[in-house]
């Protein structure tokens, strides 16, 4: 039996239809390697608080770009009565040394840079660097980008599909490229390490800008999932007295946004629209992911649906843009009772819904 699983990790938030565990082997195959790690830890990329919960007893600085995990780290640290954890956003300065550097290899290889870099003036000769991941998450990339910025790094025999990553470090002078920016359509756009489609605009959001509602003086609109705010941003380029809240639970998508936001706005890194007043939208604009992490799941838009459906008044439309194989037409019908299909392509679909009452 794995020591995480005598924890009772929960993820966040704590939903008992959820089938996915909090932790993987990747996170075990880490521990059981580390031993007892020394000076000053930092945990990066910990996925729901698993390695930071696990490691409690060394005080570990946790840094993640994700609301979700701190969230569900503090859960899980009350839970079992270890007090309240160290909690840094990428960010955050990190700390000025680091003794031991444990990271869990992020889906964004642009994510994984950044920190690399932004860590790299914090360790010295003596650290202990040991990365981790199941082996589809570590590529040839993934090891260069340790390589060029920490020092020569090699990798562990794969164990139950995981694989660890060990560097030994040296003097890095390894300068961050982001944030990074783009234009698109005459609209100057910043974009924070690790939000999706770092260097430019993907192709659903580009499809979604074509196809969204007019708004009205005094609306409130909530860019649901923002990542860098360009569906609000033109939201407000046409509408200048509408009211826009951006939210995602990504820190790195709410600087994005807040850069790329010309006018008064309001930013919100969260559950999405979860803490939200019911009846307090008139409109939200969604692209919602379907994967977390490796998974293939609708599970994270389904519940922005959900919160969307709470949030909007009687009348109030969800418009959202998304695969045309991921059915969200017939997901919307059985939550709202009615949508429609705005426009389509071989690709996506925007969908809209109403609230009735």
């Amino acid at each position: 039996m794995s020591p995480l699983s005598d924890l009772g990790l929960r993820r966040y938030p704590d939903d008992p239809r959820d089938r996915f565990r909090a932790w993987d082997a990747a996170d075990e195959y880490l521990l059981d390697e580390l031993g007892e790690p020394q000076g000053t830890v930092v945990v990066f990329g910990d996925r729901w608080g698993a390695l930071t919960t696990a490691l409690a007893a060394f005080d570990p600085v946790q840094i993640t770009d994700s609301y979700l995990t701190q969230q569900a780290t503090r859960a899980n640290a009350a839970r079992l009565g270890l007090g309240e954890p160290r909690l840094l956003s990428v960010l955050d300065a990190p700390p000025p040394r680091v003794d031991t550097l444990l990271v869990r290899i992020p889906k964004s290889l642009a994510l994984l840079e950044d920190q690399l870099v932004r860590l790299a003036p914090s360790v010295h000769s003596g650290t202990r660097i040991v990365g981790t991941g199941m082996v589809k998450e570590i590529h040839t990339s993934t090891l260069a980008l340790f390589e060029k910025i920490l020092g020569p790094t090699r990798t562990s025999l794969a164990v139950r599909k995981a694989r660890l990553i060990f560097t030994e470090p040296r003097p890095s002078q390894a300068t961050s490229r982001f944030p990074v920016s783009y234009s698109h359509e005459g609209m100057e756009l910043v974009n924070h390490a690790g939000v999706f489609c770092a260097d430019r605009l993907d192709i659903g959001t580009r499809f979604f800008l074509k196809h969204l509602p007019e708004t009205r003086k005094g609306q409130r609109v909530v860019d649901l999932g923002c990542g860098n705010g360009i569906v609000g941003a033109f939201v407000l380029r046409d509408n200048p007295d509408a009211e826009v809240l951006f939210v995602d639970e990504s820190h790195a998508a709410v600087a994005s946004a807040r850069a790329n936001v010309r006018g008064p706005a309001e930013f919100l890194v969260g559950d999405g629209l979860a803490e939200a007043e019911p009846g307090s939208a008139d409109l939200v604009l969604c692209n919602p992911p379907f994967h977390e992490h490796q998974a293939v799941t609708d599970a994270t838009a389904w519940r922005m649906f959900t919160q969307a459906r709470r949030a909007l008044r009687p009348g109030g439309e969800l418009r959202i843009v998304g695969n045309r194989h991921l059915g969200y037409h017939a997901k919307l019908k059985r939550l709202f009772g009615n949508s429609a299909v705005v426009a389509g392509d071989p690709k996506f679909v925007v969908v809209s819904a109403v609230k009735s009452r």
